[in-house]
């Protein structure tokens, strides 16, 4: 048995299911044109992380991390080392941090802000300029984290100050002091 076609009167609505798929495909292609309101391109490790070191004394290097709004550094991923290896870096215990459930390492100590730790060296010797390197890890609140970055900064060391010999020696001036 064939069966025949019935018209109905009204022509094919094939036009009408192609105008539609043609104004969503140009929507979809308006909508990845555009750029996402409100993204914000994450910062550079070495810009989201600062990291600077100075010395204090002949034995003593201050390091700072300035972690910028909206980052923040893992505890337990900070380690410090110097070159010469010689000098005898010593590290103190770093501060306790904030508490924090992490997707990626679960319950982690945290930095925000700022970080300060003095460092000792136990063999320096004054005057020398000494490498110091930062190994650390950390995230953006945006949902990246950035893999393990080593930060490298060379710092010299001042020279040792000579003490007086006398008591009395310390409050004379000489004629170099008034220059």
């Amino acid at each position: 048995m064939v069966f025949r076609a019935i018209w109905t009167g009204s022509p094919p609505r094939q036009w009408l299911a192609d105008a539609w798929r043609s104004r969503v495909l140009a929507l979809l292609l308006l909508g990845a044109a555009l750029p996402t309101v409100g993204q914000v391109e994450p910062l550079p490790p070495d810009k989201a992380f600062r990291f600077t070191a100075r010395a204090l004394d002949p034995q003593s290097i201050e390091v700072s991390f300035s972690i910028a709004e909206g980052y923040y550094l893992y505890r337990e991923k900070i380690h410090f080392s110097v070159e010469p290896a010689g000098a005898g870096l010593t590290v103190p215990p770093l501060p306790q941090g904030k508490v924090k459930e992490d997707p990626f390492f679960g319950s982690v100590e945290t930095y925000r802000g700022s970080l300060r730790v003095d460092l000792h060296l136990k063999e320096a010797t004054p005057g020398q300029t000494v490498m110091l390197q930062a190994e650390s890890q950390g995230c953006a609140d945006i949902g990246i984290c950035y893999p393990p970055q080593v930060q490298r900064v060379s710092v010299r060391l001042p020279s040792a100050t000579v003490a007086p010999t006398r008591p009395g020696e310390a409050s004379k001036k000489t004629w170099l002091d008034s220059m």
